[in-house]
């Protein structure tokens, strides 16, 4: 949830303010109960805003409580240059709210303040409702999740492990452009650091955590050769150097470069990968790190944004296939879906119930467990942050995790690589729309319908919304 500041505009004139305060109030308790409820924690003005040096004090005390959004809120008829001085004091996203009570010109007021900054080039969103309005609280706490998302992401530090994977210009950024355009800095770290960490991790929790997985996972196919305990037991080991690396470096997200060197001469990261991203390992709860496959950068930072919005796991996937007599994508990667998309449950047990950790394939001779099982079914929201002649573009659109009978989903699967993990998607977009415009192999999604708080992240960042539907 978001912190929010509400800062509620007046008339100027002492005798109409002094009949109307008591209105305007009641009118702005009742947002602040509504936003509450709805889980926000908000910072409302200490008065209501009815001179010039009171619209200037109020906003910049919201504004120093670090509010992620501040809401005007206009219930009656309100002198437009407050709103200018407020918003010149405010440095966070604004939404201008009017309340639509028929008594009062709270819609003049907003109107007239939404012109002015208009006129100023000030970015602004507005709505309008009921203040007691689920739906009005709904369609901030989307705009101030948003600006939540995109204020976590200033000061941040991306961890990229490794260069570009194996030419994969779509997965390598200008690191120049990101500290410009979001405020996030890379640190670069070899790979080597991955190895020489790894080799002097804790054999024990190493053990500890091998013996949870054979306990819990629905399999762990041991073949003698490209998956032994020894090898699974340096992968897990692989996830404690680089937890103790994040944790020594202070880095909010990552990126595993992997191919060629790891999963040719060490052992794949799908299962570093995959506990990385989930919200627990062997140890119990822990907070989500997004970590990215073939350090994909922009993989990376559409995750961090779709987890910063949802409080979810992310899933990381390349598009594999299109079954059109389906109308079915095979959305599937080598091995590192978050285990926490078996059946999205608050318990890991649940999940692994459901997920086998098998012998890595051809692609990988250092050999390694690739984490596979079907995401389980409901409506996903995908997307991901693609780049257009140097130019970001969000591109958005919603679909359907299906899921299906045991003979359905093994023949599915064997038409690809049954190996690794699979999400069935139905997407709200024709393939032959997508595949030719959409801007990289990667995809990214996240639970619901989220969109409302991506199209705000676009706007709030400047950048191009692609959003595709069927209608």
């Amino acid at each position: 949830m978001a912190r929010i500041g509400v800062i509620s505009i007046s008339d100027g004139r002492d005798h109409v303010h002094a009949r109307n305060a008591r209105f305007i109030q009641s009118k702005q308790d009742a947002l602040v109960s509504s936003l509450t409820s709805a889980g926000h924690e908000v910072i409302a003005g200490r008065d209501l805003v009815a001179t010039n040096a009171l619209a200037s004090s109020v906003a910049r005390e919201v504004a120093a409580a670090g509010v992620d959004v501040t809401i005007f809120y206009y219930a009656v008829w309100s002198f437009p240059h407050f709103t200018m001085l407020a918003a010149d004091a405010t440095h966070s996203p604004l939404i201008l709210v009017a309340s639509t009570d028929p008594t009062e010109p709270g819609l003049v007021g907003m109107l007239a303040a939404g012109g002015a900054l208009d006129q100023i080039g000030r970015t602004h969103t507005r709505l309008w409702g009921a203040p007691d309005d689920a739906d009005l609280a709904a369609r901030a706490g989307a705009h101030a999740r948003a600006a939540s998302a995109v204020a976590s992401l200033r000061g941040s530090t991306f961890g990229r492990f490794g260069g570009r994977p194996m030419g994969m210009n779509t997965a390598v950024a200008n690191t120049d452009q990101w500290m410009r355009q979001f405020g996030v800095d890379v640190e670069e770290i070899d790979q080597y650091e991955v190895v020489l960490r790894a080799e002097q991790a804790d054999t024990g929790e190493a053990a500890k955590a091998r013996e949870w997985l054979e306990a819990h996972a629905a399999g762990v196919h041991y073949d003698g050769k490209k998956l032994t305990p020894e090898l699974l037991e340096r992968q897990i080991r692989s996830y404690l150097a680089i937890r103790d690396i994040i944790e020594e470096r202070n880095l909010d997200f990552s990126g595993i470069k992997g191919q060629p060197e790891l999963t040719e001469h060490f052992a794949t990261m799908d299962v570093t990968e995959a506990f990385l991203n989930d919200p627990y390992d062997w140890n119990g709860p822990k907070p989500v790190h997004v970590t990215a496959t073939e350090a994909d950068m922009d993989g990376a930072l559409t995750m961090q944004i779709m987890h910063k919005v949802s409080g979810d796991p992310v899933l990381f996937a390349d598009v594999r296939h299109y079954h059109s007599d389906r109308d079915i994508w095979d959305l599937c990667n080598s091995g590192q879906h978050a285990t926490w998309y078996a059946a999205r449950s608050d318990d890991p047990a649940e999940n692994l119930s459901k997920v086998h950790l098998y012998p890595e394939v051809f692609f990988f001779p250092a050999g390694g467990a690739s984490v596979q099982h079907i995401a389980a079914p409901g409506r996903m929201t995908l997307g991901r942050l693609t780049r257009q002649a140097g130019e970001y573009r969000l591109q958005l659109m919603l679909g359907e995790f299906e899921n299906y009978d045991d003979d359905t989903n093994d023949t599915l699967m064997r038409q690809s690589t049954p190996e690794w993990p699979h999400a069935w998607a139905r997407l709200d977009v024709p393939a032959e729309t997508f595949l030719s415009e959409f801007g990289a192999n990667h995809i990214h999604a996240i639970p619901g319908d989220r969109r409302a708080e991506l199209r705000a992240v676009a706007a709030q960042l400047g950048i191009r919304l692609h959003e595709w539907s069927r209608d």
